[in-house]
């Protein structure tokens, strides 16, 4: 007699069924699909930067990784140096002033400290304010500690930034947590002072925890900003940064947070029961890549304004418009009144000119109405893909 099978009966966790799989895990699946098939598709859809870190980021990789002492398992606070190496840098550029052995954590990777951070703040059913259109990873990571999902409004009339009228009119009383991102992905929109400080009052006033992810800050943008240079910030804010986009290193996995101690500390407590550090040669290459000068980032940004000339060219043949102030490494667009939608339009241009680009409803139904270009290719492939999107 056969055996029954127990497994079928067995189903996953609830959480599981508040999420979906991520848009680009499915997408790039079928591009890879085409691809196979001989389609050759020109992806502009992640910002995943193809330059590389510097010479002197690689040889100090290199340099550690021969040496046998170093490829054990790390404190889960990073090593010292990478601690000062951070401090060191937001005293550099954003004028702020870090204590290195308590107010800063590094992470592997900002993705994953949107994880640590809500696991440590939020019970379920606590509140938690996310922007629509925004990063998707502080909806689906909210649903998976299971907090109640509150988005708020970003609107173009109002340079994407939150519109505090209407929150302060929206039940406040349960709520922990806010996830703010600027620059702002997917919209360009730049930061600025007065946004912070309205962020960092409104955070004092209703007991929020105001949580900015800025690893935007140097790309295309003259003048870097932090959240935690406003007065009384450290005490209600925490912000992320990471070394992908300004450093070329997605793939490094090497990002911080920086907030109060006591806020660091009850984040600490979390990660350190789910990762082991980060490897060692790995970190003494981060702190050697954070030394860089303006040059660097002079250099890089020369890249990508030749880039995101070539990305308008595109934006407009398709009958888009768009912000010229945008900053980061994307190019957001508005969409034809006269088009469907902005997925009927990245449907087409993949399908009929083997071109991905990044529809704007994956941010929220806010961003329906655009479409999102990647600056994270050469020249002659954004002008590979212009030519086909002309054939349409």
């Amino acid at each position: 007699m056969q055996k029954e099978n127990k497994a079928c009966n067995i189903t996953p966790a609830n959480r599981v069924g508040s999420v979906q799989e991520y848009y680009f895990s499915k997408k790039l699946k079928e591009v890879a699909e085409m691809n196979a098939a001989g389609k050759n598709v020109i992806n502009l859809g992640v910002g995943s930067p193809d330059l590389p870190p510097s010479e002197q980021t690689i040889e100090t990789l290199c340099e550690h990784a021969r040496k046998a002492n170093e490829h054990g398992y790390q404190p889960y606070v990073g090593i010292p140096e990478l601690r000062k190496g951070f401090a060191d840098w937001y005293k550099t550029w954003y004028n702020v002033d870090l204590d290195p052995k308590t107010e800063i954590q590094p992470l592997i990777g900002s993705k994953e400290g949107i994880l640590h951070i809500s696991l440590a703040f939020l019970n379920p059913g606590d509140g938690v304010l996310v922007p629509n259109p925004g990063y998707p990873t502080y909806s689906s990571v909210s649903k998976l500690v299971e907090a109640r999902l509150i988005p708020y409004e970003l609107k173009e009339e109002l340079g994407w930034q939150p519109d505090f009228e209407e929150l302060e009119k929206m039940d406040l009383s349960n709520v922990k947590l806010m996830w703010t991102n600027y620059p702002n992905m997917p919209t360009g929109a730049n930061a600025s002072v007065e946004l912070y400080e309205k962020l960092v009052a409104f955070g004092r006033k209703h007991g929020i925890i105001i949580c900015n992810d800025n690893p935007y800050s140097f790309i295309l943008n003259e003048h870097p900003l932090s959240i935690l240079s406003i007065p009384g910030a450290k005490e209600i804010c925490i912000e992320m940064n990471s070394m992908s986009k300004a450093h070329n290193m997605p793939g490094w996995r090497m990002a911080m947070l920086a907030s109060n101690a006591q806020f660091v500390q009850w984040i600490l407590k979390v990660k350190s029961n789910i990762d082991s550090g980060q490897f060692k040669p790995m970190q003494y290459a981060a702190v050697e890549a954070l030394s860089a000068k303006k040059e660097w980032y002079d250099n890089m940004n020369r890249v990508y304004r030749s880039r995101r000339n070539l990305a308008g060219q595109i934006m407009r043949t398709l009958g888009c418009e768009y912000d010229e102030n945008q900053v980061g490494m994307f190019l957001w667009g508005r969409i034809p009144d006269s088009a469907e939608s902005g997925e009927a339009i990245a449907n087409k241009v993949l399908y009929e000119a083997n071109v991905f680009l990044t529809p704007g409803f994956i941010f929220g139904s806010r961003g329906e109405r655009y479409i999102r270009i990647s600056l994270c290719c050469k020249n002659e492939t954004l002008e590979e893909a212009l030519k086909r999107i002309e054939n349409l």
